[in-house]
């Protein structure tokens, strides 16, 4: 099991209501509730102890609200529709792939990306 496409978008300065958001793929309904699960566990472990989910009964995109840290988990079609990094990219500061919010989901040993947005001339008003 393992999570694909994970990024870590920097929140800080956008909202209010995490400073940090992970999106992250898994290739269907069951991958992305082990996947979940496998979070959960992992941030219980971690001592967070208010996690809230939401999306577990039809597993097409799980939320993970750790305070702080706000996790989707999609299916690849879901996660291409709501296009969650490009809502939330913007001239927020580069978060390393290495962070700690990335390293929270299975299989995040590969290279985390991160948004930064497009430069101040493309952006469209």
């Amino acid at each position: 099991m393992k999570a694909e496409d994970t990024i870590t978008i920097n929140l800080t300065g956008k909202t209010a209501f995490a400073d940090f958001m992970v999106v992250s793929t898994g290739r269907s309904n069951r991958q992305v509730g082990a996947i979940a699960d496998r979070v959960v566990d992992d941030l219980r472990e971690a001592g967070v102890a208010d996690v809230r989910i939401e999306g577990t009964p039809l597993c097409d995109w799980v939320l993970i609200d750790a305070g702080d840290v706000v996790v989707h988990v999609f299916r690849p079609e879901v996660r291409a529709f709501y296009n969650l990094e490009k809502m939330w990219a913007g001239p927020a500061p580069k978060v390393p792939a290495s962070s700690p919010p990335a390293a929270l989901l299975p299989g995040a040993s590969l290279p985390a990306a991160s948004i930064q947005g497009p430069a101040p001339e493309q952006q469209l008003n």
